[in-house]
């Protein structure tokens, strides 16, 4: 019975000191960013230059906010920033679902052509793409529109969520859509009614990738953009100034952005879950 005892006590103890501990740790590093912008934005700038730092505010304001919405009027890079996010998620799902299925179910010359073309594209990084780019916005005068970005976005975006969507889609048998078109329906709606569905999971991790790129992509914003289309990346870096760095209004700005983001993992964790997971293991 001692022995038991003494066994069980050692197992709890091996288990706080290698697995609860090590986690609570990497906890601590990894939310510790996300407190500190958050404390931040409710500091004076008296209490951001304090010494020593002071680690949360002894009267937290909201006056870093205000001043975001009432002041620099940071609802309108906002609106950009969703607007544009939400077209290209829009746009690209629709192009890499119907190429992932056409590239899955289909057998046609130069498939692997354009499989490995798509692949190329990931493999090199997107800043090469931004005088080409530009140079083709200006031409078809979509310079310093959303538009603009939204086509710019979709370059990248659409090859890798191809990619993606394909793998899962290879996993899933032909008899699935072909007992439905032997009921009498035809591949669109095969395709709908029957596919759709079981693809959700991965359309919505696909989505989630599309949405988190396009909203806080930098380089090709700044270029891209006016005053009048400027998205939130580039409005949080015209408060860094040349004569100091507005770190209460950046960590407000910074808290804000990620609240859109933080409420789509909130309601879509389940199935962001399953759908990245989807396609990974065969057999």
């Amino acid at each position: 019975m001692r022995k038991t005892y003494i066994k069980g006590n050692k197992e709890k103890t091996f288990r706080v000191l290698f697995l609860y501990l090590p986690i609570m740790l990497f906890l601590i590093f990894l939310l510790f960013p996300f407190y500190w912008m958050l404390v931040t934005s409710l500091k004076t700038s008296q209490e951001i230059r304090m010494l020593p730092i002071v680690y949360f505010p002894s009267s937290p304001s909201l006056d870093s906010y205000r001043y975001l919405f009432e002041q620099f009027n940071f609802l309108h890079p906002l609106r950009n920033s969703l607007f544009i996010a939400v077209l290209t998620t829009i746009i690209s799902l629709t192009v890499s679902t119907l190429a992932a299925y056409s590239f899955s179910r289909f057998r046609f010359k130069g498939r692997n052509f354009f499989m490995s073309l798509f692949l190329l594209n990931n493999m090199f990084p997107t800043v090469l793409l931004l005088i080409p780019l530009f140079t083709i916005m200006r031409s078809i005068k979509l310079l310093y529109t959303p538009y603009s970005l939204v086509l710019s976005y979709t370059t990248f975006t659409i090859p890798f969520s191809i990619w993606l969507l394909h793998g899962y889609l290879s996993d899933l048998p032909l008899t699935i859509e072909e007992a439905a078109m032997v009921d009498g329906a035809s591949r669109p709606k095969a395709f709908l009614a029957v596919l759709m569905p079981i693809l959700l999971p991965c359309i919505l991790a696909t989505g989630v990738y599309i949405f988190m790129q396009s909203w806080n992509e930098y380089t090709f914003a700044v270029l891209f953009t006016n005053e009048k289309s400027r998205t939130v990346p580039v409005a949080l870096k015209m408060l860094v100034g040349s004569f100091g760095v507005q770190w209460e209004l950046i960590s407000a700005g910074g808290v804000i952005t990620v609240i859109p983001v933080c409420i789509m993992f909130f309601f879509a964790q389940k199935r962001l879950v399953s759908g990245l997971t989807a396609g990974a293991v065969k057999g």
